[in-house]
């Protein structure tokens, strides 16, 4: 499942062959392995267990960039011909051992606040997805705007180890949450997007300014993500310096509430 949406992302973008362009089509390719460092902040909130002895609600962050990052992998796509493409983004991150806390705990109806934890770590594995169509609707020489609509896949496996003073105690008799433990759950969200990108030039040079934003909804109340940057045109392709933010929420008792990811980027993008 890791690897699936990096299938995807080749497939979206191989199924759009150039020999299947008219005499008068010209398709463009573009390839870019990138590095994106993300902070996180959010909560994470678990499902009641069997037996209704309690849940917890895990604050996690904000943590240092390579802290805690164990592995990623990142590649974007894109296919265009004139003014329409198709753009895709595969994402593979393995963030371990995050500094969290315990911030309240889940007994069923009622919620309990609790400032007793003393050690709480956290560790997060996802794979993000996104696959796009595009149009052009302004093409100028400062700049140029698609509009895009498309989808965003998100699977996330979270599990947390906590280490509280004592223990909580629920509203009810014979409810009580233990003082250390973990817990493990993954969710998978599926959001409708839409959005805008593009690039603006800087001046007569060679120096641009790249942009994305998208919102969306879906498994998700809310998803959205913006991103800006600083590239240099070669011959061969872009060299990008950037800064991204990525933010998620679940409605209720979903998982994933409020969670931000933020940090810079640097890419390549290899066109052909």
């Amino acid at each position: 499942m890791k690897f699936a949406g990096l299938a995807g992302v080749l497939l979206a973008v191989a199924a759009v062959s150039p020999s299947t362009a008219s005499a008068q089509e010209q398709w463009s390719f573009a390839l870019t392995p990138y590095l994106w460092l993300p902070n996180i902040n959010g909560t994470l909130k678990y499902s009641l267990p069997p037996g209704g002895n309690g849940a917890p609600e895990a604050a996690v962050g904000p943590n240092d960039y390579l802290q805690n990052l164990q592995a990623a992998l990142m590649l974007a796509a894109e296919a265009r011909n004139g003014k329409w493409s198709v753009v895709s983004d595969f994402i593979y991150l393995d963030f371990g051992s995050q500094e969290s806390s315990v911030k309240a705990v889940n007994f069923g109806s009622p919620v309990v606040d609790t400032s007793l934890s003393t050690s709480t770590r956290s560790s997060l594995t996802g794979v993000q997805w996104m696959l796009a169509g595009g149009y052009t609707m302004i093409q100028a020489p400062s700049g140029t705007l698609d509009l895009l609509g498309g989808f965003r896949y998100l699977g996330i496996e979270a599990t947390t180890d906590w280490q509280l003073a004592s223990t909580v105690n629920g509203p009810s008799g014979g409810q009580t949450f233990p003082a250390s433990g973990s817990i493990a759950q993954r969710t998978d969200l599926w959001d409708a997007i839409v959005g805008v990108r593009g690039r603006l030039r800087l001046g007569e040079s060679r120096w641009f300014a790249p942009y994305h934003l998208d919102v969306g909804a879906g498994s998700s109340r809310l998803t959205w993500q913006g991103a800006a940057g600083i590239a240099y045109a070669f011959k061969w392709g872009d060299a990008t310096l950037g800064y991204r933010h990525l933010y998620y929420d679940q409605s209720g008792d979903k998982l994933v509430q409020n969670f931000r990811f933020s940090g810079p980027s640097v890419g390549v993008s290899f066109r052909f």
